[in-house]
């Protein structure tokens, strides 16, 4: 396969810390010879794991961007034992623009493994895939619901066939610290990024922050101290390691959501209206929304019932709706022994 066509102003190698980007080819109508340029850091310090710390890979989804733009600038070499990689912002059109997807229609999510000769988004992705990742012993990739989504914050994780993997991945995600963890599948296509990295036998840890067009002051308190807190948990960080246990908090739930028929649809265009929240409780038949029809005012909305009974995961924050689109998530609560 050729050559990436990716280039990095660092060296990623090289003990202490190093602020730098990736330059990806263009030509524009105002320059032949152009890069688009997507930040990187590098802090080592002596031996240990190298960690690489993702955000930005949807550009809508600020909670994680910000926690690692602050990560780039406070961490220091002598906190590390390894090596921290951070990319803050994986899609920086798409995070200026506001929007989940880059400018070309392109979901940066659903790219992997990518290829050095297609389109920018799978150069991007082809250099992750055969640069960093294979430099990485743990990878995270910090989400939310982006401004489409309220999803209820928390750690999440897919769950692998290998057991070893599986239970770093497990441990991994607690160590978030989070109220609730959730168990997810690929919706909608393949070429998941965490999923390439799992691939290559990496701990993958994820996170869906929130959303919901804002970042309140609570979701950046549990961006910053969960990563710092995973950090310390695999070693490269130096400090005591929290559990919920140790700060005085009750054990964590988890909430499988691994049936795509717990995501709910809108069966046409309307206003959804949530009724319950991310963490509520809900039963089997209960309506979570329903969707008023501005075109019908003498129409009546519509409820829209939960599937099962469980905790309700996701609402849609934008009341303006069109068919198709999820307008919830619930899920059903499972017992941590069971993914062991």
């Amino acid at each position: 396969m050729r050559p990436s066509p990716v280039s990095c102003t660092i060296d990623l190698r090289a003990p202490g810390k190093h602020i730098g980007h990736l330059a990806i080819p263009k030509i524009t109508n105002t320059a032949g010879w152009a890069s688009t340029f997507i930040h990187i850091a590098s802090v080592a310090n002596g031996t240990g794991p190298t960690v690489l710390v993702l955000a930005g890979n949807h550009g809508d989804e600020y909670e994680g961007q910000m926690a690692a733009m602050r990560l780039l600038q406070e961490l220091a070499p002598d906190q590390v034992t390894g090596r921290v990689i951070v990319v803050p912002v994986l899609s920086p059109n798409a995070s200026k623009a506001n929007t989940r997807n880059w400018p070309s229609g392109a979901n940066f999510n659903r790219s992997f493994p990518g290829r050095p000769d297609g389109p920018p988004h799978e150069q991007l992705a082809d250099f992750l895939t055969r640069v960093l990742f294979p430099m990485a012993d743990v990878v995270i990739d910090m989400h939310s619901g982006g401004r489409s989504a309220w999803f209820l914050p928390c750690s999440h994780m897919h769950v692998v066939n290998d057991p070893v993997q599986r239970k770093a991945m497990l441990e991994g995600m607690e160590a978030w610290c989070s109220d609730w963890h959730y168990l997810y599948i690929d919706i909608n296509g393949h070429g998941l990024l965490p999923v390439e990295a799992e691939n290559q036998g990496k701990l993958v840890i994820t996170t869906e922050l929130g959303g919901g067009g804002r970042t309140p002051a609570p979701i950046h308190r549990l961006a910053w101290n969960g990563l710092n807190n995973v950090l310390r948990h695999v070693g490269v960080l130096k400090g005591q390691v929290q559990t919920r246990a140790s700060m005085g908090l009750p054990p964590a739930v988890i909430i499988d959501g691994r049936d795509p028929g717990n995501i709910v649809v809108a069966p046409e265009d309307g206003m959804f209206e949530a009724m319950l929240e991310p963490g509520d409780p809900v039963l089997a038949g209960e309506p979570v929304g329903r969707l008023w029809f501005m075109d019908s005012p003498k129409r009546p909305a519509e409820l829209l019932r939960s599937p099962v009974s469980g905790i309700v995961v996701v609402t849609k924050a934008i009341p303006i709706t069109e068919q198709g689109d999820c307008v919830f998530v619930v899920g059903t609560p499972i017992d941590r022994a069971a993914l062991l």
